[in-house]
C-alpha cells in the first residue's frame, strides 16, 4: 500500500507501508528505529550509526553521513530512506530522493525530538512502541534536578573553539537543566568563539564535550590557563543524543546535575 507523509522540511514523501527495507542515515534516528522494534527492517545505516551495539551490525554500512555510497543504497533497494536536516546535506537528500522516498527530520529541541520519535511509528506502522518510547523518556526527563541559572557554555570544537548556540537539540536541554547559555543568542547554530569572548561570558561552568572533537581531561588545562576560575567539566557527547539516547541519558544528567549542585554548595 502506497502511504504519502509530510517530513519536517513540508515535503511530501510517498512510500511503500509499512516499509518493509529501511535505510536510517542519521545515528540518533537509526537508533531510535532499533528502540521501537524495527531490527528487521533497517537494511542500512551509517558508520557512525553505531547504537545499539549488540543489533547495527546485521544492516550494511552505506557510508558516512555526510558521503553516502549511492550503490550501496541501490543494491538494498529502500522503500524509504530516513534523513535529518543537520546531519545529512542538502545535496545527499536531493541525489538519494531522485530514486527513493526520502523522509528527513528536524531536531533542533526537546520537543523536536518527540515529534521525530512520533513520526518514527507513524512512518512504520509502530506507533504504540513510538508513544511508550515518549512516554518513558518524559518520565525519565521529570526526574532530572535544575540548576538555578548557572551560565555555561558547550564546547564542540577544538582550533577554533566552536560551541553550542541557538535552535540547537543540545541547548534545550541545557535549558531544560536549568543552564543559561550566553551563546544561545548567537545567528550561527554552532558559532566559532575567541579565548576573549569566553573569558567576557561570565561562565560559571565550561562543558567540553566527547564529540564531535575528543576532548579528554588533558585539555582541561588549557582552558584553565585563560578562565582559571570557570572550572572545566568532560561531558558524554553521546549522552547528548536526541531520541532513544534520552532514555538512558537522564540517569547520566540526575549524576551530572547532582555533582554541581554538591560543588555549588561547597563554594
Amino acid at each position: 500500500m502506497l502511504k504519502k507523509m509530510e517530513d519536517h522540511l513540508g515535503r511530501k514523501v510517498g512510500y511503500h507501508f509499512p516499509p518493509q527495507r529501511i535505510v536510517s542515515i542519521c545515528p540518533g534516528i537509526t537508533e531510535t528505529l532499533y528502540e521501537l522494534g524495527l531490527e528487521k527492517e533497517i537494511v542500512g545505516r551509517t558508520r557512525y550509526c553505531i547504537f545499539p551495539e549488540d543489533k547495527v551490525a546485521h544492516a550494511t554500512i552505506v557510508g558516512g553521513t555526510k558521503d553516502i555510497d549511492i550503490e550501496i543504497v541501490k543494491s538494498l533497494n529502500p522503500d524509504v530512506i530516513i534523513a535529518e536536516k543537520e546531519e545529512n546535506t542538502k545535496e545527499m537528500v536531493a541525489l538519494l530522493a531522485r530514486s527513493y522516498p526520502v523522509f528527513v527530520a528536524e531536531v533542533q529541541s526537546i520537543q523536536d525530538s518527540y515529534r521525530m520519535i512520533e513520526d518514527m511509528g507513524n512512518i512504520t506502522n509502530f506507533e504504540s512502541n513510538a508513544k511508550n518510547l515518549i512516554n518513558a523518556i518524559k518520565n525519565e526527563f521529570n526526574t532530572i534536578p535544575k540548576v538555578n541559572g548557572k551560565r555555561a557554555a558547550y564546547v564542540i570544537w577544538r582550533n577554533p573553539y566552536m560551541v553550542v548556540g541557538s535552535n540547537t537539540y543540545i541547548n534545550s536541554v541545557m535549558e531544560a537543566m536549568g543552564f543559561e547559555n550566553p551563546f544561545s543568542t548567537s545567528k550561527n547554530r554552532y558559532p566559532s568563539v575567541t579565548k576573549e569572548e569566553l573569558q567576557e561570558s561570565q561562565l560559571d561552568y565550561i562543558f567540553l564535550a566527547t564529540e564531535p572533537f575528543h576532548f579528554k581531561e588533558k585539555h582541561k588545562k588549557e582552558f584553565q590557563e585563560f578562565i582559571p576560575n570557570v572550572p572545566p567539566m568532560i561531558v558524554d557527547g553521546e549522552m547528548f543524543w536526541y531520541g532513544a539516547k534520552m532514555k538512558v541519558a537522564a540517569e547520566y544528567f540526575r549524576t551530572f546535575i547532582t555533582k554541581i549542585i554538591k560543588r555549588d554548595q561547597l563554594f
